[in-house]
């Protein structure tokens, strides 16, 4: 047992020998599911945890230290024939079978953990309680997990804690509730070399991801651009990323184009998701949007500056890692909404001046050691 306070439950505690977490989501949801892993591993240490994973997400949790075995599913076999899917599933529910889970910890309302519930039959299998689309779906929802945990709607609580939530329901009280990423030693010394190649020292420079997947969270390029000439006009180092999708590049073309000054290092499309954590990790400071990026620097306990449009800032905010968080206040935010009316564009991010986020990246930098 760890030497930490474990804190005491009113319900039954489990005796925990294997168990399988699933969380078939998102990368920014993955690892936000970490804390689950970790506290079980702190928590059990003699016991074997294992995850369950979309296979794109995959680096997510792997070299994660909890994890004894590490599961994928593709996300297109729910597009394949019968016969196809059962190819895929069944050598997967065979090796599933076979570690006699004792705890299944399913994250999500997705049905894949309801039916791995049912077929691995673990003595407790925990699940958020789902608004099902009919009376015989609710039914048999219910009826495949020993225990269904609250969710809390309208931006009122963390996901890590809601997550951390499916423990509270079966007697496991969290302690540390910390975001877990290992980047690996392959991806520091490549970031290392690049850093080293461009002149560009550790711990020094700011990085700076201006891009999500979804560009609705996006600060516009000119609000961007003069958040970075500021910073480049008083000697700042400023490294840029973001991720290879079209959309992504074109965004930060645009933004390159409206520089005063180009930044000491562009490294957008270069890395994959391992060496991005290797950059975040190096940097001395994160400025992005609600993306994942974010979620990897609170991991890697890199201070970070986060601006908030149209998505839940309580629900997904920096977690435990020095921040400082950038909303404006419009009455109808947070919508969740695909920019306002649907147009692809935020009123409530392009709200929030340049000036206000550089105050608010300084005032963090105080508090940074050089």
């Amino acid at each position: 047992m760890s030497e930490r306070l474990i804190v005491a439950s009113p319900l039954p505690r489990p005796q925990v020998k294997r168990a399988l977490v699933i969380k078939l989501r998102h990368h920014g949801d993955v690892l936000l599911a970490s804390p689950v892993i970790a506290e079980l591993a702190a928590q059990y240490p003699e016991a074997e945890i294992d995850a369950l994973v979309y296979h794109d997400t995959r680096e997510m949790l792997s070299l994660h230290p909890g994890l004894a075995q590490l599961h994928t599913i593709g996300r297109d076999w729910r597009t394949l024939n019968p016969t196809a899917q059962l190819r895929r599933w069944w050598p997967l529910f065979r090796t599933l079978k076979a570690r006699k889970y004792d705890l299944i910890v399913n994250l999500t309302d997705h049905w894949h953990g309801a039916r791995l519930a049912r077929w691995l039959k673990p003595a407790i299998a925990v699940a958020p309680k789902a608004q099902r689309d009919s009376k015989w779906a609710d039914r048999a929802w219910k009826k495949s997990f020993t225990h269904l945990f609250p969710i809390p709607r309208g931006n009122t609580r963390h996901t890590v804690e809601m997550h951390l939530d499916a423990l509270r329901r079966i007697g496991i009280q969290p302690v540390k509730k910390a975001l877990q990423f290992v980047a690996g030693e392959a991806a520091d010394v490549s970031v290392a070399m690049k850093l080293a190649a461009a002149g560009v020292e550790a711990k020094r420079f700011i990085l700076i991801h201006p891009t999500s997947r979804w560009l609705f969270k996006t600060w516009p390029v000119a609000h961007m651009a003069a958040l970075i000439d500021a910073l480049t006009a008083r000697g700042e180092q400023v490294v840029l990323s973001a991720a290879p999708a079209k959309a992504e590049m074109d965004w930060v073309a645009q933004l390159n184009a409206a520089l005063a000054r180009p930044v000491a290092l562009d490294l957008s499309g270069q890395l994959n998701l391992k060496e991005l954590g290797a950059l975040i990790a190096s940097a001395r400071a994160f400025v992005g949007v609600d993306s994942v990026p974010m979620h990897l620097a609170a991991a890697l306990q890199t201070p970070t500056v986060a601006l908030f449009g149209p998505s839940g800032n309580i629900e997904w905010g920096p977690w435990q890692v020095p921040h400082r968080l950038l909303t404006a206040d419009f009455p109808c935010r947070p919508c969740g909404q695909d920019g306002c009316g649907g147009g692809k564009v935020s009123d409530c991010l392009a709200a929030i001046a340049p000036t206000s986020v550089l105050a608010a990246l300084d005032e963090l930098l105080a508090k940074v050691p050089r």
